[in-house]
């Protein structure tokens, strides 16, 4: 729930029925820029969608037994936990299916991820983006 602007008060409206999302934000602020071809907004997207996968999840983690050790040990030499297992699988695959990164790397791999050709590929753009 949005904090009450005076507005709200004013009319009696328990929460901001025109707040700004993180998606609003993005657009508006792409609008700015003459030659964005929005790459930037797909990727924040798509890391915005696996954050709130992650978050449904970590409700969700008692009843679908996310608790505990996955029995793996990452590269640092820590136990691996099943919600680690499953952010960092929500996060690849999300930031794969965005069309705009090339490498992925990530603390629970070992190797870099490389995103195949034809997920690199939009518009006849390479894609311009390695996350970390």
């Amino acid at each position: 729930m949005a904090t009450p602007n005076k507005k709200n008060m004013e009319t009696g409206q328990a929460f901001d029925s025109n707040a700004m999302t993180l998606t609003r934000f993005v657009l508006q602020e792409q609008r700015k820029f003459k030659h964005a071809t929005g790459d930037l907004s797909q990727l924040l997207n798509c890391i915005q969608t696996a954050i709130k996968a992650i978050a449904s999840a970590v409700r969700k983690a008692g009843i679908a037994k996310l608790h505990g050790i996955a029995g793996d040990i990452n590269v640092q030499g820590e136990e691996v936990k099943k919600l680690d297992v499953l952010s960092n699988e929500l996060f690849i695959n999300m930031l794969k299916s965005s069309y705009t990164t090339a490498l992925l790397v990530s603390e629970e791999n070992e190797n870099a991820i490389e995103v195949e050709l034809e997920r690199q590929v939009c518009m006849c753009a390479k894609a311009k983006y390695i996350c970390k």
